[in-house]
């Protein structure tokens, strides 16, 4: 029986994905995986028996993920299961940001709010929040995930003229993605030639104010700028200074703080990208099955953390597996180990990435305790799992 723990509430449609083989936890201490959202693990101790921790959402920034990994504990997070849920809002960002519908709304709700005649004061208004249409405008989307693919064939739909681009596009995405889309080699072509920019990579050192002055002079005074991945991907003071003469129209963004909440330009929501009855669901569904999928099986899909590794269900006797640190001849003493006490192996597989490393193996028999005792105590061994 395998105890989960939940630091954040999670749909119960996905919980009950778990099955009989899981039963719920108070305690984090006793968790063997545990189930998490946007609470902070960077400072909770780490349970020794510890084996899992899935991100219901995308977004990793709130969990230890190199301390996770020496120690052998896998993250996982839960790619495109919310993709549909930013798409909607970044379309959404792309109209209201158009059209003035914000100040349009705003201005009915303070100065209209006791008007008797404010129809017709609407009336004479409306001509200061007159927009522009998205058909026939240039949109550039900056990494072609599982949002970014989504985003750009949608706005193909409404007519836009869809740049994309993505150094590292998957083959997955490159599938879905439409063939009218402009793939370009440089983010700064789309800074030049797009009226609307949306940015959708993951926050890296190398990612970090990606957005930022310098690429501002790049984009047309007219450009419209949105953000639903990450706030620190922009450079939000060079941002604001760029509204305030005019070189940018508008700056939407997913991520409220005090340098864009109420500056003139800036349209900000309350982090709403994910915040539909459908990504919660679609995010817990898919957390919980990569947990069991690995508990189980000791399968590794969508880890962020260490690399990933399938075998199926086990067919064999008993599966085992090794974390262990990524380097020369670890292998080698693995199968050696096993060789030597006269166990063979029926099926293996091995994945790196980066420093660590992870093999399965599946014995025509069990292994005896000090053979893995001696593997585990052995050095560049990380941790030693009994699967089945």
């Amino acid at each position: 029986m395998y105890k989960y723990h939940t630091l954040n509430p999670i749909a119960s449609v996905g919980l009950k994905e778990f099955g009989d083989k899981f039963v719920a936890c108070e305690e984090y201490k006793d968790a063997d995986c545990v189930l998490v959202r946007s609470a902070k693990m960077h400072d909770l101790e780490i349970p020794k028996n510890l084996l899992a921790v899935a991100r219901a959402g995308a977004g990793v920034n709130n969990i230890p993920l190199d301390e996770l990994a020496k120690k052998g504990i896998v993250v996982f997070n839960t790619p495109g299961a919310n993709a549909n849920g930013v798409k909607e809002l970044v379309l959404a960002g792309m109209f209201y940001a158009s059209r003035g519908i914000v100040e349009g709304i705003n201005w009915l709700n303070t100065e209209g709010l006791n008007d008797p005649d404010v129809a017709k004061s609407a009336e004479s208004q409306k001509k200061n929040y007159a927009g522009t249409e998205l058909s026939g405008k240039k949109l550039g989307v900056i990494g072609l995930g599982a949002i970014g693919v989504k985003v750009a064939n949608a706005a193909t739909n409404l007519g836009m003229e869809v740049y994309g681009y993505d150094p590292y596009i998957s083959v997955d995405a490159a599938w879905h993605l439409s063939r009218s889309i402009k793939h370009v080699l440089k983010a700064e072509e789309i800074y030049a030639n797009c009226d609307y920019i949306t940015i959708h990579v993951p926050l890296l050192d190398s990612t970090r104010h990606m957005i930022n002055a310098e690429a501002i002079k790049l984009m047309k005074d007219t450009a419209i700028l949105l953000n639903f991945a990450r706030d620190e991907l922009v450079d939000e003071e060079s941002v604001v200074a760029a509204l305030k003469v005019g070189k940018l129209r508008k700056y939407v963004s997913d991520f409220p703080n005090s340098t864009v909440v109420g500056k003139e330009g800036c349209i900000v929501t309350p982090h709403l990208g994910a915040s539909t009855e459908e990504s919660e669901d679609n995010c817990a569904v898919m957390a919980v099955k990569e947990l069991k999928d690995y508990m189980e099986n000791g399968n590794i899909r969508n880890s962020v953390n260490l690399p990933n590794i399938t075998m199926g269900r086990p067919e064999s006797v008993s599966r085992i597996q090794i974390f262990h640190n990524n380097v020369a001849n670890v292998l080698t003493s693995l199968t050696s180990a096993f060789g030597n006490a006269g166990i063979n192996i029926a099926t293996m597989n091995s994945k790196s990435k980066g420093e660590r490393a992870v093999s399965l193996f599946d014995l025509d028999s069990p292994a005896p305790d000090e053979v893995l005792k001696r593997i585990e105590d052995a050095k560049e061994i990380i941790r030693v799992r009994i699967v089945q």
